[in-house]
């Protein structure tokens, strides 16, 4: 879950309340669905002073800083929602002094910007630490990494508007990046590099690197005299990027592969910058190109729904009879308007009473009207609900499943061999390759995070192999296993995916062969009371002959022999192994 840093005295400001202890402040938190991670250091001068707060919703980005998790806080205990009046929308766009041209080139590479105008303050060195924080908690976690977002702050005095955003050919524009010059320890000398320089030499280019290496052009941010902005989403410039605490005008601009997320993105900057003092001026993007908000945009923007929620529904899920009056002031404390009236609920066809809920600016989580209960509850407050005994009382105990996975590991350990603990998820080269597996079972994530976690295993002994192969320095025999989920297709199942109890099992050393793990076998199911057979199994895992599949009542309950020696060779794996793998879910019943 996101951390976040804040100064308290800049922190109490903008929540409008002072806390005074830690209790108060841990039970103000909740509207926020947040936590205190760590109280201030109260031996500090109180400017100095730093909370740390966990924020348990991922949903709510707009709380990733200090003036988005103070607001909510000021919003709640005030009852009074911040007007933004900057904010265009559909049909409605506000008049901009200032314009971003966006040209066509960067529709295949980065099609997404947003940006605005903040005058009107000075930057002060926490307001600058707290900027910083939230531009990369909305890139890190929001943007993936930069992938979907990524955020610039720049000294928009020094920029001649209109400013340009365009795609060019990484190794024929050059610029000074941002601390460059400290990078090399170069003070004072202010060395150009190519965009393909910058992601081979800069920290930051070798850092994000992955995202653009692979593209022939790349974006560029430039001003009406060529000078650079940015090359986003890696690095600002050394000058017109390099925001100090003192400025007093800033263009700060957003760009992604998302247009909402990217614009909502911008949405919550920008009332944090408000909310701090700024005042915030719209941008125009000019687009070459159709994008879902049009061609012209003036950011920021407000382009969420309204959702409606049934009173029924709320009753349903709070247990509580609340009429519109109640709910439409709960919602307001979270800092949406909302009104009582008689609408069809998503999903239904039924005209019913209830509350439609128009989220803030900053807010985009609105999805279905669950979110609208849930504001309903969180506004109303927790601590509002009578406590209730349970209805129904139940026994806890273990499951069948896992007191027989225990009997199991009992024994194995009582056999010499040490339990091990895995990942389920894995990458292709060992799940597949490095097992000399045809892979037609396996799962694949859709939408995997690295090569590395983009599979589930559908066997424990990758993982015991993996394991093996980096044990080459320890005393022989190695014997290793583990008992855990497997899953693998299974057309059969409603959701065409089984998921099992597996136990598997490694022996490598000299003495390793098809009559040690045989001769286990035998004594595992001696001491669980279960009667099996075997027959001869084709298994390209094993050497053909040295391999034996499990019979339990007409059958497969597993396969064990002796590991391949392409398979030892793929793992590096220097000593003879045995091994075996055991369906406990077919064996559970006696």
């Amino acid at each position: 879950m996101p951390k976040i840093e804040v100064n308290e005295s800049l922190f109490f400001s903008l929540a409008g309340k002072r806390w005074k202890t830690r209790q108060e402040l841990e039970e103000a938190l909740c509207c926020a669905k947040a936590e205190l991670d760590e109280d201030s250091d109260k031996s500090l001068p109180e400017a100095e002073r730093v909370l740390k707060i966990e924020l348990n919703d991922t949903n709510r980005p707009d709380l990733w800083g200090t003036a988005g998790c103070a607001r909510q806080l000021r919003i709640y205990y005030s009852g009074k929602r911040p007007f933004y009046p900057f904010f265009s929308a559909p049909g409605d766009m506000k008049d901009a002094k200032k314009r971003v041209l966006v040209e066509s080139g960067v529709k295949k590479v980065r099609p997404c910007l947003a940006g605005f105008i903040a005058r009107g303050n000075e930057v002060t060195d926490a307001g600058l630490r707290d900027m910083i924080q939230t531009q990369e908690k909305l890139s890190w976690n929001y943007g993936r990494k930069r992938r979907a977002i990524s955020m610039g702050v720049y000294r928009s005095a020094l920029i001649k508007w209109p400013i340009h955003y365009k795609a060019v050919d990484p190794l024929a524009v050059s610029f000074v990046p941002l601390q460059w010059e400290l990078c090399e320890g170069l003070a004072g000398v202010k060395t150009p590099l190519t965009l393909s320089e910058i992601l081979k030499k800069h920290p930051k280019g070798r850092e994000y690197a992955f995202i653009q290496e692979h593209e022939p052009a790349h974006p560029l941010l430039v001003d009406a005299r060529g000078e650079v902005l940015s090359y986003p989403p890696i690095i600002n410039s050394a000058d017109i990027g390099a925001v100090q605490v003192g400025d007093s005008e800033l263009f700060v601009e957003l760009t992604g592969t998302d247009f909402s997320a990217v614009t909502h993105a911008a949405s919550i900057m920008a009332c944090d910058l408000a909310d701090e003092g700024w005042t915030i001026e719209p941008v125009e993007i000019c687009y070459e190109y159709d994008t879902p908000f049009g061609r012209t945009v003036t950011t920021p923007f407000y382009f969420q729904e309204p959702v409606f929620c049934s009173l029924e529904r709320i009753r349903k899920f709070l247990g509580e009879t609340l009429d519109g009056k109640t709910c439409v002031a709960a919602l307001e404390r979270m800092g949406c308007k909302a009104e009582k009236l008689n609408d069809v609920e998503a999903g239904s066809t039924e005209i019913t009473t209830g509350v439609r809920a128009w989220p803030p600016e900053y807010r985009n989580d609105y999805l279905h009207a669950a979110d609208v209960m849930e504001d309903v509850m969180l506004g109303r407050g927790l601590e509002s609900f009578a406590p209730e005994r349970p209805r129904d009382f139940t026994i806890g105990r273990l499951s069948a499943v896992t007191l027989f996975s225990r009997q199991v590991k009992e024994i194995l350990v009582g056999a010499g061999f040490q339990e091990m603990i895995y990942n389920y998820l894995g990458s292709k080269k060992d799940l597949i390759s490095k097992m000399r597996s045809s892979g037609d079972k396996i799962i694949r994530v859709s939408n995997p995070m690295t090569e590395n976690y983009e599979y589930v295993r559908d066997s424990p002994l990758p993982s015991l192999a993996a394991s093996e192969a980096a044990s080459a320095n320890a005393v022989y025999p190695h014997k290793i296993f583990e008992v855990g989920k497997v899953a693998y297709k299974d057309p059969s199942r409603n959701y065409g995916t089984a998921t099992r109890q597996y136990a598997g099992i490694l022996h490598a050393g000299a003495d390793a062969n098809f009559n040690t793990i045989a001769a286990l076998i035998q004594n595992l199911f001696y001491y669980i009371s279960r009667d099996y057979t075997v027959e001869e199994a084709d298994d390209p895992r094993f050497i053909p002959g040295r391999a034996a599949r499990i019979i339990r009542n007409g059958a497969a309950a597993g396969v064990f022999g002796e590991f391949h020696p392409e398979l030892l060779e793929n793992w590096d794996i220097k000593v003879p192994c045995t091994a075996a793998e055991i369906d406990l879910d077919l064996l559970i019943h006696a």
